[in-house]
């Protein structure tokens, strides 16, 4: 019998690259020009891997309509690439960690609650997009995370049942949403420290970086 296939599945924001920073300065810019003061830490927690509309209805009102909020979306979106592109970068370890997992067999996927203009802004925008079996982003699925559809997308584009793919992510939500795939996951801290995953028990890894991971120890630890 022929070996499941295995797969890597990477957020992109805060994961594949370190911009989460710049995603939060946007958003707090685009609310305070309608009157909307946020805290930037609680604005982050409460919205990594939601999808933009889905932002947008919490804070504008339910209301909008999908025509309202596309236009809403674009601005803050165009805002977020300006302060973003001149320090567009993977993170440390990224390139190493994927050669490493193709050598290896793996199949490698995104799973992302980006629009596709930061979906090709980034991934295009450093050459990435070659390297995945698989790209999922917001046009794709209905729901953002914590729902886990990008997820369960990604698994089955690349061929690959739930319990065979880890899950690369920066934000709760986004652990929470492999955790409702039935995936493991691996954490970066380029956003928030370990704690703050501490209730997660799908958690496998915590590291600062790609270059503190290893993939054949990434699934011996998945498979414990």
């Amino acid at each position: 019998m022929a070996p499941a296939q295995r797969a890597f599945i990477f957020d992109m924001d805060g994961t594949i690259v370190d911009n989460m920073a710049f995603h939060t300065k946007s958003w707090i810019t685009f609310f305070e020009r309608r009157g909307h003061a946020l805290d930037p830490d609680e604005f982050f927690r409460s919205t990594a891997g939601r999808q933009g509309h889905e932002i947008m209805r919490t804070y504008l009102g339910a209301h909008i309509t999908k025509e309202e909020s596309a236009a809403l979306d674009a601005e803050k979106e165009s805002l977020y690439r300006e302060l973003y592109a001149p320090h567009r970068a993977t993170v440390t370890g990224f390139d190493r960690l994927i050669a490493a997992a193709k050598a290896d067999g793996v199949a490698l996927a995104v799973g992302t609650a980006a629009p596709t203009d930061n979906v090709v802004f980034t991934l295009d925008g450093l050459d990435l997009r070659r390297h995945f079996d698989a790209i999922v982003g917001a046009a794709d699925v209905a729901r953002g995370k914590p729902n886990p559809d990008v997820f369960l997308l990604a698994a089955e584009r690349c061929g690959a049942a739930p319990e065979h793919c880890i899950v690369f992510e920066d934000a709760p939500l986004g652990v929470e949403a492999a955790r409702r795939a039935g995936m493991r996951a691996v954490v970066l801290t380029t956003t928030l420290p370990a704690e703050a995953f501490a209730e997660y028990d799908n958690v496998i890894c915590v590291a600062r970086d790609f270059s503190e991971l290893d993939v054949e120890q990434l699934f011996a630890t998945a498979a414990d």
